[in-house]
């Protein structure tokens, strides 16, 4: 969650001057990386995310818009839902079903497509589960796209 504030702290004030507005975005996207290096586990080249209900969750970018997520989670009933956001909006969000339900790891794969509303935003996926208690997002893991 620090890094996804930090970055879009970071995006506000590359934006407030038009005329650097592309090399700032750049420059933000590159400290995107590296912050999310930092908050990550590099198995070979690959990213491992995780927290407490998300392990082993690595992204594979397919095309231009189009990305795989997969790894576990241990989520009550073995659903968990997910938003993808550029900062502002929310530009697609649904859910999924693991192989199996908590207290076991369910493995989960699957594939979406997303199309930046704006050239120069930083998509980011986040995985959470929904309190059964109040329907709130709980256990959220944001990844950089």
């Amino acid at each position: 969650m620090r890094t996804f504030i930090i970055i879009t702290i970071l995006f506000f004030i590359g934006c407030s001057e038009k005329h650097k507005e592309d090399q700032e975005i750049t420059n933000i996207e590159k400290f995107s990386e590296n912050l999310n290096n930092a908050d990550s586990i590099i198995i070979g080249e690959v990213k491992k995310y995780s927290n407490e209900r998300f392990r082993n969750v690595s992204l594979t970018k397919l095309a231009n818009d189009s990305f795989r997520i997969t790894g576990e989670a241990q989520i009550f009933e073995a659903n968990f839902s997910w938003v993808i956001e550029d900062g502002h909006n929310e530009l697609k969000k649904g859910y999924e079903t693991t192989s199996a339900g908590a207290p076991e790891w369910g493995l989960f794969n699957f594939i979406v497509g997303v199309k930046k509303e704006r050239t120069n935003s930083v998509l980011h996926i986040i995985l959470f589960e929904i309190s059964a208690k109040d329907g709130s997002r709980v256990y959220e893991l944001p990844i950089l796209l």
